[in-house]
């Protein structure tokens, strides 16, 4: 192995776990080398939201403790049994982001309920956002070559949005018709980035914190190398991680490693056999809503081959999803995620009973675990039914089904009605196209115009909370959660349990340190992300749940590695 081949720490995986644990590496004195083997770097991150869920952060956040963190978290994941690295998180995720902002990225708390705001210590403002980042900072080189949002995340599939937008857009709230306006002549009055690219020159959302984290990386001199894929660690005689075997185009090498190997590849919710091995409902691969075919596990299948243990394998971080050919393109589909359609109101989602099983408001994670566990139940979910009026149809996507206003049914494909998407004049007649009890689907939807009259749903609570009044129509009277269901034609699409990834992975301890199977941390290797077992067990506290802990465990894995290699600078900080 040639000197050239060495690194101080070799990171796995260019997400927002390896950007970070990157980042603070070398800002620690220590040389690294990101790994990524897509063509593309930022990972899922770059493709998410973007947001962070920091307690404590006190960025606006007054009153907020760690004390309150742990009354929230602790009356929410029961399934924890390493109470150390839960406090480590509480403890790491405030310096994580005073750290990250000190190095230049920006960050804005929003005003965004975490998703039990009935449970002590809940609040409103722990979810922490990036605002829009020029991309063309990176370099003109570069800035292509950062992963793209999904088509679902701009408008018309081209233009950027910020969230801020997007929510304008989906709830059509005052002064959306100039949002959009805006939205268009910001990206064709930038002839200098139409010449180099389609790829719009704002990143937004998850795209924004990946392009600023980058931009400190690249202005560092972090080599980040694409195209390469981790095969398997290597080890010494007594067990400890040295480095790594990877391939690139089928060419393999290996790259050593002096302190520390990273884990940060994602998780396994693209590889069907780690699914049909964990899951207690595997679902499907392409139900996914993270990049196609892109984490499938690489980095835990490693692990495990020098004894590392696993954790909450079982769960995933579940989110509504309906399918829909690709524009364009009819034999090829794009998933879109139905996070907020579920719960609008003139709507209700129902099993292939015709019964309801949830609140549809609740947050998007808590949906997924519902039809988890009712497809246990009664084996008639997983695919359920979102089923809804004219009214909404007027008003609210359905997916990636875009309001009437944008997609009138005239516009929508021959071949999606009755296969992706189902219409018709009457209840029993759209029952009997879904196959779906007529009578049971009528009473289901008599029973939620009756709660749309009373402003109360006596069997789920919709719309009894504050996170689920938030994404509700306030135009919307008594509960903007909740409308009658009346207005034909009606409307049916079914909805799969899609995920953002997985929540299990590698039991790594409070130091972010993989752990073997008696509990024991392996020499030299660490895991972060997705790609380890996420430190709320079962549970998705709020917005930024799953990115919150990857930057800050990727923070604490660099950390670690500093002291133990003497160059350790502020650790504390």
């Amino acid at each position: 192995m040639s000197e050239t081949e060495i690194f101080d720490v070799v990171v796995i995986g260019s997400g927002a776990a390896g950007a970070m644990a990157a980042l603070r590496a070398r800002d620690q004195g220590l040389s690294v080398l990101i790994v990524e083997k897509a063509h593309k770097f930022g990972g899922t991150s770059a493709t998410s939201g973007g947001v962070m869920w920091i307690p404590n952060h006190n960025l606006n956040n007054e009153g907020d403790s760690r004390e309150q963190a742990l009354d929230y978290l602790d009356s929410l994941c029961k399934d924890v049994k390493q109470r150390d690295r839960l406090e480590a998180y509480v403890d790491e995720a405030p310096r994580m982001l005073r750290y990250l902002s000190s190095t230049g990225v920006q960050v804005i708390a929003a005003n965004w309920p975490d998703y039990f705001p009935d449970k002590p210590g809940a609040r409103a403002d722990r979810s922490i956002i990036c605002p829009t980042f020029d991309g063309r900072q990176l370099g003109d080189d570069r800035y292509p070559l950062m992963r793209e949002q999904y088509n679902r995340f701009k408008l018309f599939g081209r233009y950027a949005m910020d969230l801020t937008e997007t929510f304008a857009l989906m709830a059509r709230s005052k002064g959306w018709r100039k949002t959009v306006v805006n939205i268009l002549r910001r990206y064709w009055l930038d002839r200098g980035t139409r010449k180099l690219s389609h790829r719009d020159r704002r990143f937004t959302q998850g795209a924004a914190l990946m392009g600023q984290i980058y931009k400190q990386l690249f202005d560092r001199g972090v080599e980040l190398r694409m195209d390469t894929k981790l095969e398997t660690l290597r080890t010494d005689s007594t067990g400890s991680v040295t480095g790594v075997e990877v391939s690139n185009y089928g060419r393999a090498y290996e790259i050593g490693a002096r302190h520390g190997v990273v884990l940060a590849a994602g998780g396994f919710e693209w590889n069907q056999a780690l699914r049909d091995r964990f899951y207690p409902v595997p679902g499907l691969t392409r139900h996914s809503s993270t990049p196609e075919d892109a984490n499938r596990g690489e980095a835990l299948i490693a692990a495990e081959k020098l004894g590392a243990s696993t954790e909450f394998t079982e769960q995933g971080w579940w989110i509504p999803t309906m399918t829909l050919p690709m524009p364009g393109a009819s034999n090829f589909h794009e998933i879109h995620q139905a996070a907020f359609d579920v719960g609008r109101p003139h709507s209700v989602c129902v099993n292939r009973n015709g019964v309801r099983f949830v609140d549809e408001a609740t947050g998007y994670d808590s949906f997924g675990q519902a039809m988890v566990d009712d497809q246990l139940k009664t084996g008639a979910n997983m695919p359920c039914w979102l089923v809804f009026d004219a009214t909404f149809r007027d008003k609210f996507s359905a997916g990636g089904l875009m309001p009437s206003i944008v997609t009138p049914d005239r516009k929508i494909p021959s071949d999606w009605w009755d296969h992706y998407l189902f219409r018709a004049d009457t209840l029993d007649a759209l029952a009997a196209k879904i196959k779906v009890p007529v009578d049971a689907l009528k009473r289901t939807v008599a029973k939620m115009n009756d709660y749309a009259r009373t402003g109360v749903d006596p069997e789920f609570g919709r719309g009894g909370n504050i996170y689920d009044q938030f994404f509700g129509d306030a135009t919307v009277k008594p509960n903007p959660c909740l409308g009658p269901i009346a207005k034909a034609p009606f409307y049916a699409v079914p909805i799969n349990n899609g995920d953002l990834g997985t929540k299990g992975g590698l039991r790594a301890d409070a130091r972010a340190r993989v752990l073997d199977q008696a509990g024991k941390p392996i020499p030299n290797l660490y895991a972060a992300g997705n790609c380890s077992g996420n430190p709320f067990g079962s549970v998705y506290p709020g917005a930024g749940g799953t990115i919150g802990p990857a930057l800050t465990f990727g923070y604490v894995a660099a950390n670690d590695i500093a002291v133990r290699s003497g160059n350790a600078r502020a650790a504390a900080e």
